[in-house]
């Protein structure tokens, strides 16, 4: 059990996402397909060709989902959310100082062995 799993339930459930912070992909990709037909409908309108007018609509939707995506990753986090990776840096710290302790006690008693140094097999 961890040190977030232990907390007080009422500093847990502050870091539980929102539905808005749920529903921000599907969002964004509503906003992208919605750009991305009309680009697509302005284009069919203008030239009456299907093939000019779905390339257009693929080209609007995915520089737009690009695009939106990279403004929402530019928001900083909040408090709770910066205390969050703190704490996850904090854990992974110490699960790989409890690896590399167990590594290091594992290969000290490996070479503390009974068996003479020339039965034992050498690397190449």
């Amino acid at each position: 059990m961890t040190k977030r799993d232990k907390k007080d339930l009422s500093v847990t459930n502050s870091l539980q996402p929102t539905r808005r912070d749920r529903f921000l992909p599907a969002e964004l990709l509503g906003i992208s397909i919605g750009l991305g037909v009309f680009v697509g409908l302005i284009v069919l309108i203008a030239t009456r060709e299907f093939i000019l007018a779905a390339v257009a609509l693929g080209v609007a939707f995915i520089l737009s989902l690009v695009l939106m995506a990279l403004f929402a990753l530019a928001f900083k986090p909040t408090a709770a959310e910066v205390e969050d990776i703190h704490e996850q840096d904090v854990e992974a710290r110490e699960k790989a100082a409890e690896k590399s302790a167990d590594t290091a006690a594992s290969e000290a008693d490996d070479s503390r062995g009974d068996a003479p140094e020339e039965d034992r097999p050498t690397g190449h």
